[in-house]
């Protein structure tokens, strides 16, 4: 891996959570991912299940951990299943871990081979009442392909027909939905390599760039910064394309007078950053597109000020609303009759602001965590509002990443972003400077 080492006690500690809420008798089961094939002999590179990682720390393919806090043998009660090393596999593809490194990366004592699963399992289960199936319950999941997880439920349900089961996702929900300290450090280092890739933006960015151009050096900048790369597919879309919300072609020529929205984020260790930046291509706002960044900028401070504990999900996105609906007024895109005559199932305001202003961050982009009771400290949020007007070619999104704080306003974590207009104006000034001066001599 290209990160550093993590505390193994980042990962005792959540097993110990999750076993608190584990029910008597009871047995969990955490399975890695695929390896998913392309054609041929290709295939997509490996990422593990958050699940198991989040629990172990191993990043390793064809693992399984075993969580059975009743086991009548006390070295049964957390066990890793690894694949095992040979020497084919060490020239081929890389020496896996041994018991005992496994033991140092997870803080699980008990760690045996792949192979011996089956027997192990068996004989567990004979003491065991319920299962936990690791079932994929994410509110916007919508996945097709039958994974790992989902072949071993099918077989334990054959195997096993008499023993309960039940879901460990909403136990997941709520303990991965509030960080620990070590998990917001990763997920702060996430977010310093992604400032370091919007600086080097600010200074390639210039009429006549493309897209891909820009694409391109975030991914430079993330990988030299022991980043695998970006959490989740790049939006890089200068002028009208940044009114396509999940514009990925990244495949246009950027133009003077345009703005160049970007939805980027590096992964770092498996945890996601989340940023929205949207810069003029020739180094300076319009006075329109000023007006209309500034109204975001507004909308997105003042959002990020009620994500406090206590709050509920539903209703700050219903006040979030109302605060963009009054800047919407105030630039003229929408009319005191448009509010009057707004259907209630979708504000008038959803015209130019048509998504959700926050989620979960943490492991995923779009994390597991509770969205139906009370926000609590050490939630982590995007806070990312936007205003979209086709008919002006204009597409304004802005977006941080933060922590809900015991008391006070919350954390951000890209607070050494660049994000004033002004600021962001005078960093791609000085970088063209530097360019004319290098290019004379």
């Amino acid at each position: 891996m290209k990160y550093d080492p993590i505390s193994n006690a980042l990962f005792v500690k959540n097993r110990k959570k999750f076993a608190g809420q584990m029910k008597p008798k009871s047995i969990a089961v955490f399975n890695s991912n695929d390896i998913y094939p392309i054609s041929a002999d290709s295939t997509l590179p490996f990422q593990q299940h958050r699940d198991i990682f989040y629990l172990s720390g191993v990043d390793q393919e064809e693992s399984i951990l075993l969580l059975f806090p009743d086991a009548m043998d006390k070295k049964y009660r957390e066990v890793l299943f690894l694949r095992e090393t040979n020497e084919h596999i060490a020239v081929w593809e890389g020496a896996k871990l041994t018991k005992a490194q496994a033991t140092e990366v997870s803080g699980i004592e008990t760690i045996l081979w792949l192979s011996d699963f089956d027997k192990v399992f068996f004989d567990l289960m004979t003491e065991s009442e319920l299962i936990y199936f690791n079932t994929n319950e994410h509110y916007r999941q919508a996945v097709q392909t039958q994974t790992r997880e989902d072949r071993f439920i099918l077989k334990c349900k054959s195997d096993f027909p008499a023993h309960q089961w039940a879901k460990s996702n909403p136990i997941l929900q709520q303990i991965r939905g509030v960080k620990e300290p070590e998990e917001i450090v990763l997920l702060q280092k996430a977010c310093k390599i992604t400032e370091k890739g919007f600086r080097r933006i600010l200074t390639a960015t210039k009429p006549g760039v493309w897209e891909y151009e820009l694409e391109a050096e975030y991914l430079h900048e993330f990988v030299r910064n022991r980043s695998r790369g970006f959490a989740y597919q790049p939006i890089i879309a200068s002028g009208v394309n940044a009114n396509v919300l999940h514009y990925v072609e990244n495949n246009n020529q950027c133009k003077a007078g345009e703005l160049l929205l970007m939805d980027v984020g590096a992964e770092y260790a498996n945890y996601s950053s989340d940023m929205t930046r949207t810069i003029p291509v020739s180094g300076r706002f319009t006075e329109r597109q000023k007006e209309v960044y500034e109204a975001v900028l507004r909308v997105k401070n003042e959002a990020t000020n009620m994500l406090v504990p206590g709050n509920l999900w539903a209703e700050y996105h219903k006040e979030v609303g109302k605060i963009m609906t009054s800047e919407l007024l105030g630039l003229g895109l929408l009319d005191k009759s448009d509010i009057q005559n707004e259907n209630k199932d979708w504000p008038a305001y959803k015209k130019y602001f048509m998504h959700g202003t926050s989620h979960h961050l943490g492991l995923d982009t779009h994390d597991y965590g509770a969205l139906k009771t009370p926000m609590v400290a050490n939630m982590v949020f995007t806070v990312e509002p936007g205003i979209y007007i086709p008919a002006e070619e204009m597409g304004i999104r802005l977006e941080d990443d933060v922590v809900i704080q015991e008391s006070g306003p919350p954390l951000n974590l890209m607070k050494d972003i660049p994000i004033k207009a002004e600021e962001i104006e005078e960093l791609m000034a000085e970088a063209e400077s530097k360019y004319a001066v290098n290019s004379e001599q």
